[in-house]
């Protein structure tokens, strides 16, 4: 255990890092102080010194990691570098937080999800703030309540990602291959696809048609479209794109018993039948039909309905995320968003990559050393960036 309150160090102090920092600053993670500041660009140097005058700035995260100013980092860097940075604190005694998506592909993610289990007197997590989100940790409440019965179907339509082409512009590295992974699968939409399987289940295979470069001068992908299976006839959808310009936020689960509608991430209608649907459905006489057609039936008879709303200002999930990071450091509190649930959302995401690159349905134990052929395959096209292993 480590005292409070933990010295947090911050590598990386772009928009999400410079974030984290006026949290603490503003005393939104009590139990936090942030112990040092790492960043490659010189330029940064003056900004540390704004958001956290007591800090030290180093140059890169392996002197932060040996200076001894920190308890624990996070790591908000290009996704690539994230499970390189978790074993290189965790090696030096020092606990990890790694921002989302845990990885790019997961080969690598698992190397240190595998060095991560070798360390378990060390916290790891991942900043799954939408878990933090109280209108989907009361929606999971009633999933696994069985509040609506067995899971039959999920939908969840995500297209509120609108970037112009100026945000794919604005560095080298963004919305490529080698440099960022992919496109909204990794950058937009890796909370969605940790949620949907953290509410409804990990899908058993999945297929897919991608776009890349639809409606953008981009090699990745910026239009998806996946319907996965989960097994005993439950399916489910995910549809995303970054050019929507007014955007949908609707996800959408039936099960058994019931029906949750969840509208922007911020309203859900829970309806919860009187008795299992198919109960329901055979206890219906031709004359009752005919009743149900003609509005002759109240709802009641059938189901209620819950409205489910909550209010969570900015920054506040992830303020809880940092702060219950700390406390798992300080006193062993259950993490909200283990380390090990990051492979999830990367699994998943890697799976759609390759069903549509091959055309065929993929399971979510795909080979993991095809789908790195097929993502360097991609790298050296681009010409830019080095191939991964």
């Amino acid at each position: 255990m480590t005292a409070s309150p933990v010295r947090l160090g911050i590598v990386g102090l772009g928009a999400q890092g410079s974030m984290y920092a006026k949290l603490i600053a503003d005393g939104a993670v009590p139990n936090m102080v942030v112990g040092a500041i790492a960043d490659t660009d010189p330029a940064k140097r003056q900004k540390a010194a704004e958001a956290a005058p007591d800090a030290p700035f180093f140059d890169d995260h392996i002197a932060l990691l040996d200076s001894g100013a920190v308890d624990a980092i996070v790591t908000t860097v290009p996704h690539y570098l994230h499970p390189q940075m978790g074993i290189d604190a965790l090696s030096r005694g020092i606990h990890a937080l790694v921002e989302k998506p845990a990885g790019v592909y997961t080969k690598q993610v698992r190397e240190l999800l595998d060095y991560a289990a070798s360390k378990p007197e060390l916290s790891f997590a991942i900043m799954f703030n939408q878990r933090n989100n109280p209108l989907y940790r009361r929606l999971k409440e009633i999933v696994d309540a069985g509040e609506i019965g067995a899971i039959r179907r999920t939908n969840w339509i995500i297209t509120n990602w609108w970037r112009p082409q100026g945000y794919y512009d604005q560095s080298a590295w963004r919305a490529t291959w080698g440099g960022e992974g992919g496109g909204v699968l990794v950058n937009q939409a890796p909370h969605q696809l940790d949620l949907w399987q953290w509410i409804c289940g990990v899908p058993n295979s999945v297929y897919a048609k991608v776009a890349y470069g639809f409606r953008r001068n981009i090699a990745v992908e910026d239009e998806v479209t996946a319907v996965v299976d989960y097994g005993e006839g439950r399916t489910g959808t995910f549809v995303t794109a970054t050019h929507d310009i007014v955007g949908t936020d609707r996800f959408e689960i039936l099960g058994e018993q019931g029906k949750i509608v969840v509208e922007g991430s911020k309203t859900a209608t829970v309806t919860r039948l009187v008795k299992p649907e198919r109960e329901l459905s055979d206890a219906m006489k031709p004359e009752d039909v005919v009743r149900l057609f003609m509005g002759q039936i109240d709802p009641s008879e059938l189901y209620t309905t819950e409205t489910i709303e909550f209010d969570s200002p900015w920054g506040q999930q992830h303020a809880g995320v940092l702060e219950n990071f700390a406390a798992n450091i300080i006193d062993g509190t259950p993490l909200l968003a283990p380390g090990a649930d990051g492979i999830n959302g990367v699994r998943l995401a890697n799976a759609i990559h390759l069903s549509s690159w091959t055309g065929r349905e993929v399971p979510l134990d795909f080979d993991e050393d095809e789908y790195l052929r097929e993502l360097n395959a991609r790298i050296r096209a681009e010409g830019a960036f080095p191939e991964r292993d």
